[in-house]
């Protein structure tokens, strides 16, 4: 699009968009650099009071119009000139007096309350570095709204889909993720999170630190360990603490993560990764685990042919099947 809405731009600031509209404006901003700037210069003028001067000016001009025409039967243009002027810089007048006397209270109260919306497009995943210094990483389709400032008391942020967080540590303020179905509170921590408005289910998964996972319908309070994951079912409207799978993809960078696998665990992970059936031949030691951490590639031969440097077996392909057996 070549030129987004003003009403939306406005609405962005007031913090008063849809769902859609909040799309619209990332999608617009992800175009180019120039709409970033644009973007940057409108926000500038709108927390300094300045913005509703071009929605007056507009105003002004249709009501010039409707002027002219109740003018038209009067003495001719020279005299209605003369009115106009005098009516606009009236108008002017007025506004900069307003302006001047609401721009400080306005840029205050907006800078304060204001907040902030990142939604990642599809297909991809969204990087972002929050005010204190907690890094994000939004899946695709996931919304996350955070202040521009955080409070003197808490750090809270309100998330739709799934991100990965790394909290900056701060003990006198707690960072709490909210979302419809369950929210979370940390001090400093390494968690992942994932929500789901539709079915009102969320899992919410501790990789480092301890997290405090509660659900926002009297569902249950539970504090985790990591390698533990709670899981808050919509249906049973049940809280649930369950051991992690320890084969970790992490869908936000571009690795795969084992940390003492075994083989079937490998499998899985590959399975859900590239859509394929692992078949296990039954001379491999399912007992035997690995650590490690994966690259990903771009299909799963490439994986398979950088795990078989690494563990004694050999694959085979059939159609969208591997066969995995123990190389002697």
């Amino acid at each position: 699009m070549n030129k987004l809405d003003e009403a939306i731009m406005m609405r962005f600031f007031m913090g008063e968009c849809t769902e859609e509209e909040l799309r619209k404006v990332n999608a617009w901003l992800d175009e180019s650099s120039e709409h970033a700037c644009e973007f940057f210069k409108m926000e500038e003028l709108y927390y300094l009071g300045n913005f509703g001067k071009f929605a007056d000016e507009k105003k002004i001009e249709k009501a010039e119009q409707v002027l002219f025409k109740r003018l038209d039967h009067e003495t001719g243009l020279q005299k209605k000139k003369k009115l106009l002027r005098g009516i606009r810089y009236a108008a002017i007048f007025a506004g900069i007096v307003f302006l001047l006397s609401t721009s400080y209270y306005m840029y205050k109260v907006q800078k304060e309350e204001s907040a902030l919306v990142i939604v990642a497009a599809q297909n991809i995943v969204k990087e972002l570095q929050l005010p204190d210094g907690t890094k994000v990483w939004l899946n695709k389709h996931t919304t996350l709204k955070y202040p521009r400032q955080f409070s003197e008391k808490a750090r809270d942020v309100y998330m739709d889909g799934e991100a990965h967080f790394e909290v900056k540590r701060d003990i006198e303020k707690p960072f709490i993720v909210r979302s419809e179905v369950m929210q979370v509170r940390v001090l400093g921590t390494i968690f992942n999170l994932k929500s789901e408005k539709t079915n009102r289910s969320a899992v919410a998964t501790l990789i480092k630190g301890e997290i405090e996972v509660k659900g926002n319908h009297d569902e249950g309070q539970v504090v985790l360990s990591p390698g533990q994951k709670a899981e808050l079912n919509g249906m049973t409207q049940r809280l649930v603490v369950k051991q992690v799978d320890t084969g970790i993809e992490n869908w936000y960078s571009n690795e795969f993560v084992f940390e003492k696998a075994d083989i079937y665990t490998i499998a899985r992970t590959l399975e859900k990764s590239y859509g394929v059936k692992v078949i296990l031949s039954p001379d491999i030691d399912v007992k035997k685990t690995y650590s490690g951490t994966l690259i990903k590639k771009d299909n799963v031969e490439s994986v398979l042919n950088s795990i078989e440097n690494t563990i004694p077996i050999k694959y085979k392909m059939v159609g969208s099947s591997v066969f995995i057996s123990l190389k002697k």
